[in-house]
């Protein structure tokens, strides 16, 4: 019987161990593939099971200023994280490790256990070599370090709305941080290593690419006067019981920024307690209506109709002037009821300076404003900077022109003024600003004609140096030029001015037998002492000019002479001796 059933199917056998020995021949094949002929395939699974590749941190270039100085350098530091889900096995060591990270280890235990399920949690960031080796030494399980870099500046407040500042992963996130931050930063590296599974280093194999530091970058600014400007500003905000201010020092032949300071600031060092308000560059930021400021602007308006002259006289008599249903008034009593251009400079008078527009017209005056960069970018590539507004009009009716004129209707910020007033102290040339030293003649223009450029230059010194002047903003022993401006602020929500609120101003330029420095001052609302721009911010010019041109070695032209007796009893030169031992 069984021999029947064999004889009737056979080919059942047959299929079996015809299967069977296929199965045989292709596991043999495949053992002689991987272990001879693409022997790449073993030798590559297990390298992606233990051979890793990490980054090497990149060192962020040095910052500094055109001196040298640094302002802002890369310091390493180590980055603790943890697997959680790993560190579930053993948590003997977990009061250890909160009190070496200065962590309350309840606070650390609760979370290690809400979040047992990850594989990464960051414990702290930005320890110090030593601090985060005295971590990793209690060889906690699934705790771990990281080499990192983080940004130190040693100005501190003094360069911090300048420089800007980073973030925890080392990118720009302010100022020149942020502005050149492709130029900064580095480029990471990658290394080879050996790991466990649990991702424990066992072997560093090889270095695949070097990291790339980031590039050095040297700034306009001069750390000295930023110091400089720095005290003074702070001092005047505290004396004046002001708000805020902001000051500029602009060298007018290069165009480069030397100073830029504001306040409030803030720490860059320790932003734990950094009030938000206090970030904001106000030079470059907040817009005002300039006031005052502007009259020697427009005045080059007029010289260059070759309608007027320095010495033309103009009636302001009885201090105001009526257009429609507005009234044009002089803030200070004038001294006498004819001015001439000069004369109205000095004693700033608005009614004056309405004549002359009048005659001129709003859209030469606006030109004018145009031509020194008003309205427009300054081109400094600087993060948040604001254009401000020159407004332009079909038709100019008396009252746009008249408060145009005198610096109302128009919006701009410091960083625009002080750039405005470099091309009167230029020869009426105006050169590209930037915040970055630059070695080579800027390529100017002239945005004023040379001969209206330096008679504005002696009519803006005796604006400081006439009996009826801003005596405040003279400076021992230098020749300087300038101009105050008080402008009321705008109220916030409604339409107007608001009361009792004003900004102080002062812009002006040293020293006359060569022009070099210009300086815009801004205080914003002072409520102590007085207001104007004269009272408030023109000894804060006298000041931080005096220190820029001592600082910089700038020769005085305003010595007092030498009284003859003293020339009399001066010692003679002496006489060289021929021969003599050489």
């Amino acid at each position: 019987m069984m021999k029947l059933e064999g004889a009737l199917y056979p080919w059942r056998f047959r299929v079996v161990v015809g299967l069977l020995s296929i199965m045989v021949l292709a596991i043999c094949y495949r053992i002689v593939d991987l272990q001879v002929i693409d022997h790449r395939f073993l030798i590559e699974q297990g390298d992606a099971r233990s051979l890793r590749t990490v980054s090497i941190p990149a060192h962020r270039g040095l910052i500094t200023d055109r001196n040298g100085e640094p302002l802002a350098v890369s310091t390493p530091v180590t980055t603790i994280w943890a697997n959680p889900s790993e560190m579930q096995a053993d948590k003997s060591k977990w009061g250890l490790l909160a009190q070496a990270l200065g962590q309350d280890p309840k606070a650390l235990t609760e979370r290690l256990n809400e979040q047992s399920t990850k594989e990464f949690i960051y414990l702290v960031r930005g320890l110090t070599p030593e601090q985060g080796q005295s971590v990793l030494d209690l060889k906690v399980p699934g705790v771990y370090g990281k080499e990192e870099f983080r940004r130190f500046y040693p100005a501190g407040d003094v360069t911090a709305h300048m420089v800007g500042f980073t973030d925890l992963d080392d990118h720009g996130r302010e100022g020149v941080e942020l502005a050149y931050d492709d130029w900064l930063a580095g480029v990471p590296g990658k290394r080879q290593v050996i790991k466990d599974r649990r991702g424990r280093l066992i072997k560093d194999l090889q270095v695949k690419k070097n990291a790339k530091a980031g590039k050095t970058l040297a700034l306009s600014i001069d750390l000295r006067l930023q110091y400089l400007a720095t005290r003074e500003l702070r001092n005047a905000i505290q004396e004046n019981d002001a708000k805020a201010g902001s000051l500029v020092i602009m060298d007018v032949k290069t165009g480069e920024v030397l100073a830029m300071v504001n306040q409030p600031t803030y720490n860059p060092n320790n932003r734990r307690t950094m009030v938000p308000a206090a970030m904001r560059n106000r030079a470059i930021i907040d817009v005002f209506e300039p006031g005052s400021t502007m009259k020697p602007i427009s005045m080059t308006a007029a010289l260059d109709s070759g309608r007027w002259k320095p010495s033309d006289k103009v009636e302001v008599y009885p201090g105001t002037l009526q257009i429609g249903k507005y009234t044009i008034r002089d803030v200070t009593k004038t001294e006498g009821p004819i001015l001439d251009l000069t004369g109205i400079l000095i004693n700033s008078s608005n009614v004056g300076m309405s004549k002359v527009a009048f005659d001129v017209g709003g859209e030469a005056i606006f030109r004018a404003m145009q031509r020194v960069g008003l309205g427009q970018y300054t081109g400094l590539g600087f993060p948040g900077e604001r254009v401000g507004n020159l407004p332009n009009y079909r038709e100019w009716r008396k009252a746009e022109t008249a408060t145009l004129s005198y610096g109302y209707g128009l919006s701009v910020t410091a960083l625009q003024l002080v750039h405005a007033y470099s091309a009167l102290a230029n020869n009426g040339k105006i050169v590209p600003l930037t915040i970055l030293k630059t070695d080579k003649p800027a390529e100017s223009t002239q945005a004023i004609p040379e001969a209206t450029a330096k008679t504005l230059q002696g009519m803006l010194q005796q604006v400081i140096e006439d009996p009826r002047g801003v005596y405040r903003a003279r400076v021992p022993s230098y020749h300087v030029a300038g101009k105050s401006g008080t402008a009321r602020k705008t109220s916030v929500g409604t339409k107007g001015y608001a009361e009792n609120s004003y900004r102080s101003l002062f812009a002006g330029f040293g020293p006359m037998s060569n022009p070099r420095y210009a300086i815009v001052v801004v205080i914003d609302e002072p409520s102590k002492g007085g207001y104007y721009g004269g009272l408030v911010s023109a000894p804060v010019f006298s000041k931080v000019m005096s220190g820029t041109l001592r600082l910089m070695n700038v020769r005085p032209d305003n010595l007092a002479p030498i009284p003859p007796e003293q020339q009399a009893n001066a010692a003679p030169a002496a006489v060289p001796v021929k021969g003599g031992r050489g």
